[in-house]
């Protein structure tokens, strides 16, 4: 098999535990190959970057490294857009104060109900500073899916931003993300998209999707905790965001503010690399074999998916959240007479890593009723798991 998946196991050393990770929403875990190369920067001694000794340009090295790494990830063109930071909230934040300062009282923003809270409270905040309106894309709480339609009676010519992730992180939906983005880009407004979910489980790119930001956290596909925010260059020279008068000015360096860990960029290359040759079979340059390795990976974890999913549905005691015609492996439950902590407690008894709660999802599972009830359990499969992960999972919820 090109996809040999015991081959990938072997790879990580966290899992010759005997647990079962199923939280990979939450983070995933790292191989040798990562974690070897964030320690060679430290062996090899570490030093700022911009200086003119060596270890100082092998800084700058890494750094461009990891730009091109991600960018070949994302399909990205220039990597000179990448912007790098220590995760996608603290960037997203960033990112919302240097946008509110382009928008004036009557304006309006567009977020949705489905989105981690990362890619809405930042942009409401702000846009309270703003004076700007915001405006509500809703969730289909018996779906999960996020109606396309509506867009149309949310967006107009005072709209500035649309905010929308390419996959909940609970809930697993994949929303017609092209299509939100062309209704934004109709009426002249930008599209900031949250993959920090996505981009684990299949191939992204960011043509396709037509995003104008597009943020991803590098600890969800296997790296460190960096995350990045990717965007054409000339839309980031056009943003002024607050930085120190003597940081530099250029792009993307203008939205890294101190001194990051060059040890994590070098990791972040390694994560990259690393996803290129899951599949056996893959070839070409790294951008080639990341398509055909995360495809291969998608259709892996989606076997597994429907191995859960039939069995949640033969068993009376479980209510699966979100039924998404497009999805992520990520499955959204609660068990019958147990709270979802109950449910989580029992899965660690039985070995099984999995989360409860809302996890940030806020909005969404507000709107499905259940936040003030515990939310739900979330089992969150990953290129690495296997059909004894799942085996497991099934056993430890019998009755």
């Amino acid at each position: 098999m090109a996809y040999d998946v015991e081959r990938i196991r072997s790879l990580y050393p966290a899992l010759r535990s005997d647990r079962v990770w199923l939280d990979g929403a939450a983070g995933t875990q790292s191989p040798t190959s990562v974690i070897e190369a964030i320690a060679d920067v430290y062996r090899s001694g570490t030093s700022n970057a911009g200086g003119g000794f060596a270890s100082s340009r092998a800084a700058d090295a890494i750094t461009r490294d990891a730009r091109e790494a991600v960018a070949d990830l994302v399909g990205a063109s220039d990597p000179t857009g990448v912007v790098l930071g220590p995760n996608m909230t603290t960037l997203t934040y960033r990112f919302a104060q240097a946008l509110a300062d382009t928008w004036h009282a009557g304006d309006n923003i567009v977020v949705s109900r489905l989105d981690h809270d990362a890619n809405v409270r930042p942009w409401l905040q702000w846009a309270d500073r703003a004076r700007v309106d915001v405006r509500w894309a809703e969730v289909d709480t018996q779906t999960g899916e996020l109606p396309v339609e509506q867009y149309t009676d949310l967006l107009d010519a005072r709209t500035r931003l649309v905010a929308v992730t390419a996959a909940s992180n609970v809930l697993g939906t994949r929303p017609d993300v092209r299509a939100i983005t062309d209704a934004a880009h109709s009426v002249g407004a930008l599209a900031y998209v949250d993959g920090v979910h996505a981009t684990a489980h299949g191939v992204v790119d960011v043509v396709e999707l037509g995003s104008d930001f597009y943020a991803t956290s590098a600890y969800k596909w296997d790296g460190p905790h960096v995350g990045c925010v990717i965007a054409k260059p000339e839309l980031l020279e056009s943003l002024r965001p607050m930085k120190l008068a003597a940081s530099s000015d250029a792009i993307p360096d203008r939205f890294e503010w101190g001194t990051p860990s060059y040890a994590n960029f070098a990791g972040v290359t390694a994560a990259v690399n690393h996803l290129a040759k899951l599949d056996d079979s893959a070839s070409g340059d790294r951008r080639a074999r990341l398509v055909t390795s995360l495809t291969a990976a998608h259709e892996h974890e989606s076997r597994l998916l429907n191995r859960i999913l039939d069995a949640f549905d033969s068993d009376a005691r479980v209510t699966v959240y979100g039924r998404p015609k497009a999805r992520t492996a990520t499955v959204y439950f609660t068990v019958a007479g147990q709270s979802p902590n109950q449910t989580a407690d029992r899965l660690d008894q039985h070995g099984i890593n999995a989360w409860s709660g809302h996890n940030y999802a806020w909005e969404v599972t507000q709107a499905m009723g259940i936040r003030d009830k515990g939310s739900a359990v979330r089992a969150s499969l990953a290129h690495y798991s296997n059909g004894a992960d799942v085996d497991r999972l099934l056993a430890a919820l019998k009755p």
